[in-house]
């Protein structure tokens, strides 16, 4: 019964994303999304990928590993993991920017309709940048000094261990040898 049923579960597993994906949205895996000026995108999700959307984008933009560019407009949800986050100048994010562990980049008079998050990563913001609502910036450091510090003292432990563990063998094997 499962021998003959795992064909047909394998089936319906690679044709579901085909069967949900709406006609105007784009998901892609390593392959980069552009959207050239003048024409739209409702969802943009790529991963191991790129987007740049040089004419507008009326749905979230969702990247995983890659770098997002908005030369434009957005008029939903910027949402960055891992990579990086550019507008252009007067480019309009209508939601919220969300970047983590990467960086943002605003040019002149970009308009953020509601939050900017930027979580373990820098923000780069020209002159007339405007965030509706708030602004929440947290470095990369407040991430890495407790990894750094968890990593010596394992470091340090695994170290400590290996030379008790050389000592108890050298002393059972009675070095140097009698002559």
């Amino acid at each position: 019964m499962i021998r003959r049923s795992l064909p047909i579960l394998l089936l319906c597993a690679v044709l579901a994303p085909a069967a949900a994906r709406a006609e105007q949205d784009q998901v892609q895996f390593f392959s980069n999304i552009h959207v050239s000026p003048g024409s739209e995108v409702h969802d943009a999700v790529c991963f191991f990928c790129s987007v740049d959307v040089e004419g507008k984008a009326t749905g979230d933009v969702v990247v995983f590993f890659g770098n997002t560019h908005i030369a434009s407009e957005a008029q939903h949800d910027v949402v960055n993991f891992f990579g990086h986050v550019t507008a252009d100048d007067n480019a309009v994010i209508d939601h919220d920017l969300v970047s983590m562990f990467g960086g943002i980049r605003l040019g002149e008079n970009v308009h953020v309709g509601e939050d900017m998050v930027a979580m373990f990563g820098n923000v780069q913001s020209g002159n007339g940048v405007t965030v509706e609502r708030d602004r929440v910036e947290e470095p990369a450091i407040l991430f890495y000094a407790p990894m750094i510090f968890l990593v010596v003292i394992v470091v340090l432990i695994v170290r400590e261990v290996r030379v008790w563990r050389r000592r108890a063998f050298l002393r059972s094997w009675g070095y140097p040898p009698h002559p």
